[in-house]
């Protein structure tokens, strides 16, 4: 079986942004991105592959991290009518009958990531399936048993994809975002380490703590070395903090631990015609996707 771990939160705001018509609610209100997260999941779930899912939500954004770092990312900026619809995301996917992981504590991407190594480890799972575009699952992508999907490009990323994208492997991940910075997640990064020089030392050393700090024991080229050294040494602590911050979370507490306990039976036919009745989405029901057998 593949299980199927879906970042709800990316689906949300792909779906309020994307060029579609708007669409509102009988008494005027925004669901355009309830909509198309609906209509997203539902094209999911219509694939044969698709047996046990789950989906992750950012209920607030913010969590522990927030508590860690002050310019970590807030829901600040976000469009008033979007964040109004966090809950019915939640609601809507739900009466989809698929398993909804609201995290507030934690994000999102803790959740998927901790689920994908957790229902790894269980033989009987050929793969898991992590349908996020989110560099920040690529630390957790192992072989071709954890892969990262980006739906929208139709691109499957497995360990060797995450090394040639960003020419570190998995382990790497949270160091390079430490170094070259992350801005959707509010992480600056250190000042002069860019992408290429970031992915020419990590791929040598692996993680921060062991690149050598003596500039004559460094046995990879890299222009302007000295003074990435020096940028470094300036902000130790900090690439250490940010390290901590972009490295995902595994102990997540998820009741669903077994893939049983994902497995999609169906939609609750009763809670989605009563959602959809009050939201003006009746049109949802006329292609709703048959349960696997």
């Amino acid at each position: 079986m593949k299980i199927h771990l879906v970042d709800g939160t990316f689906e949300l705001f792909r779906a309020h942004y994307s060029p579609r018509p708007g669409r509102t609610t009988p008494d005027g209100r925004d669901i355009k991105a309830t909509h198309g997260l609906a209509q997203s999941l539902m094209a999911l779930l219509g694939q044969p592959d698709v047996t046990h899912i789950a989906v992750a939500f950012d209920s607030v954004i913010r969590s522990f991290r927030n508590d860690m770092f002050a310019g970590y990312k807030t829901g600040d900026g976000v469009e008033p009518d979007l964040l109004a619809q966090f809950p019915l995301a939640e609601q809507i996917t739900a009466a989809l009958g698929i398993t909804v992981w609201p995290m507030e504590e934690f994000e999102a991407d803790d959740a998927i990531a901790a689920a994908a190594v957790r229902f790894a480890a269980i033989p009987d799972v050929e793969q898991v399936v992590m349908c996020s575009p989110d560099k920040d699952m690529s630390q957790v992508v192992s072989g071709q048993r954890v892969v990262m999907l980006d739906r929208r490009k139709g691109e499957v990323i497995d360990e060797a994809g995450v090394v040639d994208k960003f020419g570190v492997p998995p382990s790497a991940i949270a160091d390079y975002l430490a170094l070259v910075g992350d801005s959707a997640d509010g992480i600056p990064g250190i000042p002069r380490w860019g992408a290429r020089s970031t992915a020419t030392v990590l791929s040598r050393y692996g993680h921060i703590e062991d690149i050598p700090a003596d500039m004559a024991d460094w046995d990879v080229k890299v222009r302007g070395a000295g003074n990435l050294m020096a940028a470094l040494t300036q902000q130790w602590d900090d690439a250490l903090l940010y390290r901590d911050l972009a490295t995902l979370r595994l102990d997540v507490p998820l009741d669903e631990t077994e893939p049983e306990k994902v497995r999609w039976t169906g939609v609750r036919r009763p809670d989605l015609e009563e959602m959809c009745g009050s939201l003006g989405l009746e049109s949802l029901l006329e292609r709703l996707p048959e349960a696997p057998e």
